[in-house]
């Protein structure tokens, strides 16, 4: 029944590496350029891209090998050495998700993409550390042998379904794709961590546009008001110091984005650009508006 058990976690680790590698390659595909919200924000910036396609590419890796080692083909130094490495990444996860919750708590995991977006919680490092116990579980162990004993069966479907049961609980993502699939709370309660609306920011044709005033890469303020987040930026334009400001509408993909140039010293606004909405966005916040057409 142990040795039994031990088989079966080998398919369900390399389902779990292999979706949570098409949800990071997904994510990459659909916002090219954006940051990744994983523990790479703790590198530097222009090693954070190459480190999260590693990742990438490690788990797809082992997901596979796990997957070709366990039957008879490739058992034994090459089954071994896949389930090292694969306890090894978990454990390294622990470690690295634990970091990022102590210096970057606003940063999600990324574990699954964009699903994983909410701050890392003690759920997340205790879901980590019981797949790096799991992983460590089959390191040793044999070859699937293919089907259980009839008297075992129920058993290790019974078991296996309390462990998934166990690790839906500890997985954030399952709110998040309930969310997707039906309910979508009002974007005035939406919690979107302050680092993914700068992410998406950068990522748009607003930031683009005016990123060459920009005299800082990093906002000097940034506050909410109902449905929009804001940032301001220093920036020279015309030979005068003005402060830009963008508008971040609170949705989790692809936000709708609103931008004005303010003079630093007036608080006058010099200039905006507006490109459509999303269906459901409403205007930005009234007090940003009145001052662009007092100044017009």
């Amino acid at each position: 029944m142990l040795s039994a058990l031990r088989e079966v976690q080998i398919p369900l680790l390399a389902v779990l590496l292999i979706g949570a590698a098409a949800a990071k390659a997904g994510r990459a595909l659909r916002r090219r350029g954006a940051t990744w919200t994983s523990p790479t924000v703790l590198f530097p910036l222009h090693l954070r891209r190459p480190l999260a396609i590693a990742l990438c590419g490690t788990e797809l890796f082992l997901g596979i090998a796990l997957l070709v080692t366990a039957g008879s083909f490739g058992a034994g130094t090459p089954a071994m050495a896949a389930r090292s490495v694969t306890t090894l990444l978990f454990g390294t996860g622990v470690g690295a998700l634990s970091e990022l919750r102590s210096r970057r708590p606003e940063a999600g995991c990324g574990c699954f993409g964009e699903l994983s977006h909410t701050p890392v919680s003690w759920r997340v490092l205790v879901r980590a550390g019981l797949l790096a116990v799991i992983a460590l579980g089959t390191v040793t162990a044999g070859p699937i042998r293919g089907l259980a004993p009839r008297d075992e069966v129920w058993v290790l479907v019974g078991i296996v379904v309390a462990e998934v049961a166990v690790l839906a609980a500890l997985s954030p993502e399952i709110g998040e794709v309930m969310v997707r699939l039906g309910y979508s709370e009002p974007c005035e309660l939406r919690r979107i961590p302050v680092g993914r609306t700068l992410t998406a920011l950068r990522g748009s044709a607003q930031y683009r546009r005016y990123r060459r005033y920009l005299t800082d890469i990093e906002p000097t303020d940034v506050w909410r008001e109902g449905c929009w987040r804001y940032a301001v930026f220093p920036g020279i334009a015309d030979s005068r110091v003005v402060d830009i400001v963008f508008a971040v509408y609170m949705h989790a993909r692809r936000p709708a984005v609103r931008a004005a140039v303010v003079d630093a010293a007036t608080d006058q606004a010099l200039a905006s650009l507006t490109i459509p909405l999303q269906r459901s966005a409403p205007p930005a916040s009234a007090h940003l508006y009145d001052s662009l057409k007092e100044s017009q």
